[in-house]
């Protein structure tokens, strides 16, 4: 199967983000050049939500397309790019529109965005790519615990905003993002399942994401490294055989 694609759009959303931004837009800014070729067009475009830092400045010096919401809400600000790019892109048909997501607290690979593009010709309407956490940002256990339960190379399955790629017509069929301030990439992935959309998990292209242990989102990735990270690790090596178990 051979399924075509005209346009990329790139969609990053932002909340106080003036120490991390610039090089997630660098990245981008990387990804796109290597990926440019391949389509007619290709967008990023930064959503500002309830910024009062010098989140905006970054973005502007970085050339990217930007939008300002007030609502204090990822959602809200991914349907707000998403809604942006398919208004600028309106000649084109939805199904021919690859949208990617990725957060700005994170960086992405030169691959990021032709990795997505070959799997989306190949016909996958979702790629749902892995996240790695900066481990310059996490103490020894837990670093000892992310490698414990994670396999570098083995793509897991889990559905993370900052490393997704959607098909436009696929996405709007959903219904988009809602406007939650956490777990709405989770909920559309589901409903885009649910609705028989052609997913492919893969670590082609992982993303390296902040280990901050606060984070913009009340139940989301920090919360996740914060809590869950060591407490999961250790869960795991006390189900293991008396005879694996490592000394």
């Amino acid at each position: 199967m051979n399924r075509r694609v005209d346009a990329i759009a790139v969609i990053v959303p932002a909340h106080d983000e003036e120490q991390l931004i610039g090089a997630c837009l660098a990245s981008i800014g990387i990804a796109a050049r290597a990926a440019r070729h391949a389509v007619d067009h290709l967008s990023v475009w930064a959503v500002l939500d309830a910024c009062t830092d010098r989140s905006a400045d970054i973005a502007r010096d970085a050339g990217v397309e930007l939008l300002a919401v007030d609502a204090r809400s990822v959602g809200t600000a991914r349907a707000t790019g998403v809604r942006a790019a398919l208004d600028r892109l309106v000649g084109i048909r939805p199904d021919r529109i690859w949208t990617a997501h990725t957060d700005a607290d994170s960086v992405v690979p030169v691959n990021w965005l032709t990795h997505q593009l070959s799997l989306a010709r190949r016909g996958v309407d979702v790629v749902v790519g892995t996240v790695r956490p900066d481990f310059r940002d996490l103490d020894a256990s837990q670093i000892e615990a992310w490698l414990a339960t994670h396999t570098p190379g083995a793509a897991n399955g889990h559905v993370h905003g900052a490393n997704l790629g959607i098909r436009a017509n696929v996405l709007l069929d959903a219904g988009g993002f809602t406007d939650a301030t956490v777990h709405e990439d989770v909920w559309l992935i589901d409903e885009i399942r649910a609705r028989g959309g052609r997913l492919a998990a893969t670590d082609g292209a992982w993303v390296r994401t902040s280990g901050r242990q606060v984070g913009r989102a009340p139940d989301g990735y920090a919360r996740y490294l914060r809590e869950d990270l060591v407490a999961l690790a250790d869960a795991a090596r006390s189900t293991l055989p008396a005879a694996s178990t490592p000394r």
